[in-house]
């Protein structure tokens, strides 16, 4: 059986993974219905990835920096250390981008639905929406692509 070091590392790398992979995987699909003028694959994509969101990331934010934290207790380093402090930083900004993305993926699902039953184009409103949330969603991609590049160099 595994020490609790490699059990921690386990659900820290596929958390890492899931949340990640789940993020670029859901915003490609959903941006790629968007560009399609889809009404119905829009509301599609939209519900999976509200779905998606619930299902896969929630619990994937919440485990991250449990294990996170963990680890580096368990292995010694400092939480005070730049690659560790920098890491935390970088994931606060990608939640922080992440949180209202979360209420706007919602509204536009809710307005591609509405469009979809009134048979009408889809408003205004949700073509302001799909521009902050793609504002939003690029720096919470870059941010999180570095605290990988921490998490794997662990600069001095």
């Amino acid at each position: 059986m595994p020490d609790a070091y490699i059990t921690v590392k386990v659900l820290h790398v596929l958390g890492s993974t899931v949340l990640f992979g789940t993020g670029i995987g859901t915003a490609f699909h959903f941006w790629m219905a968007h560009r399609s003028g889809n009404i119905a694959a829009i509301h599609q994509a939209a519900r999976t990835t509200v779905l998606a969101d619930l299902v896969f990331t929630t619990p994937a934010i919440i485990l991250q920096p449990i294990t996170g934290v963990a680890l580096a207790m368990m292995a010694g380093f400092a939480l005070t250390a730049f690659w560790i402090v920098a890491s935390i930083g970088l994931y606060v900004l990608a939640g922080a981008c992440w949180l209202p993305v979360v209420a706007i993926q919602v509204r536009m699902r809710n307005l591609a639905a509405a469009s979809l039953r009134e048979g009408r184009v889809l408003p205004p409103e949700y073509f302001r929406l799909a521009k902050i949330w793609f504002a939003l969603g690029l720096p919470a991609f870059v941010a999180l692509v570095v605290v990988f590049g921490l998490m794997v160099v662990r600069p001095a």
